[in-house]
């Protein structure tokens, strides 16, 4: 697909549900949410039609991710049913790591000829036990029972093991983790893995809380391991800039949203898994795929629509005036449209 701007939209991102076993300050209220009920989220096999659809239409790459994805039970078998859509040639997720270990385990079982993911997207904002339970809002006593930031970081070292591209995902936090930041990126210092910094994007909970821009956090890492040398390759998908560190094996990377912004290159669309497609991340409305599948729309008109909605795809985001637009804060958590 092609919309109306040049971009090539290539690359789907699907929340397969809006729960989450976190609390995380930026995305839920504290009090928690009323979840989605269970016939108002597609069904597995409702997504795959979809996802094939999709792929008719060019889509060759496909972020799960939620709420959290892993709390959906089935999620392994769903993913090995979506790599074997023709056309569609990459599957990656992202996760707060907590099930991850579980998850591995379920995927051999479900996909014995190799990896059944492309690559996985852990979220860490901390690397202090007492700052993970403020920043996730759980028991501090997680850490001594080997819950929490332990299990996520056996997962980490797990996917590492098992040959999986990892990227580690940091929402920097005026007031909750400024101090953490070196040491998270001293993850990609000895282990051929990115860590991410992304800006707080206007949404949900997010809006009360005070974003810190990429070049402040930049210039954080320099001073403390030295100058960031751009990195002139890629890696995956979205709209990271990669850096490297002087002795870093890994890369280093900023996702900008907010300060600087990429939608000039922008190549997704997000499915939510109410069945809501919508063309950016900051759009208030969007199309009802469930609706269409529901009501007994055939793949052509399924795919027609879709088609439609991505030619209006929007030139950019309103959360910041990089694109000349008043930044806007929206109601909506990421664990509702789908990070």
């Amino acid at each position: 697909m092609i919309d109306r701007y040049g971009r090539i939209i290539d690359y789907l991102r699907i929340s397969v549900t809006d729960r989450c076993n976190l609390r995380c300050v930026y995305c839920m209220p504290a009090e928690g949410v009323a979840w989605k009920p269970h016939d108002e989220v597609l069904s597995f096999e409702e997504i795959l039609r979809l996802c094939a659809v999709m792929a008719g239409l060019g889509i060759r790459k496909v972020k799960i991710t939620g709420g959290e994805p892993l709390v959906r039970k089935g999620v392994a078998l769903f993913i090995a049913k979506l790599r074997a859509i023709p056309g569609i040639e990459q599957v990656t997720i992202t996760t707060n790591g907590l099930l991850l270990e579980e998850f591995f385990d379920e995927a051999g079982d479900c996909y014995p000829a190799g990896n059944l993911v492309d690559g996985v997207n852990i979220s860490l904002d901390t690397l202090d036990p007492e700052r993970f339970s403020k920043v996730t809002r759980t028991a501090l006593d997680a850490f001594a029972r080997g819950q929490g930031l332990p299990a996520v970081l056996r997962a980490l070292d797990r996917a590492q093991s098992l040959g999986i591209p990892v990227k580690l995902n940091c929402v920097p936090l005026r007031g909750f983790n400024e101090a953490d930041l070196p040491a998270l990126a001293a993850l990609a210092q000895t282990a051929n893995r990115a860590v991410r910094f992304i800006e707080l994007m206007p949404l949900g909970s997010a809006n009360s809380l005070d974003f810190i821009p990429g070049a402040e956090v930049a210039a954080l890492l320099e001073r403390v391991y030295g100058p960031l040398v751009p990195y002139p390759g890629t890696l995956g998908n979205g709209p990271a800039e990669y850096y490297v560190l002087p002795g870093f094996a890994g890369k280093i990377g900023f996702i900008n949203a907010v300060s600087e912004g990429f939608c000039e290159t922008c190549n997704r669309l997000r499915l939510s898994s109410g069945g809501i497609l919508k063309p950016c991340l900051s759009s208030d409305s969007g199309l009802d795929l469930r609706a269409l599948l529901r009501g007994g729309a055939s793949d052509a008109e399924i795919r027609a629509a879709a088609a439609e909605l991505a030619a209006q795809k929007p030139p950019s985001h309103n959360f910041s005036a990089v694109y000349e637009r008043e930044r806007t804060k929206h109601k909506s958590g990421m664990y509702h449209i789908g990070g």
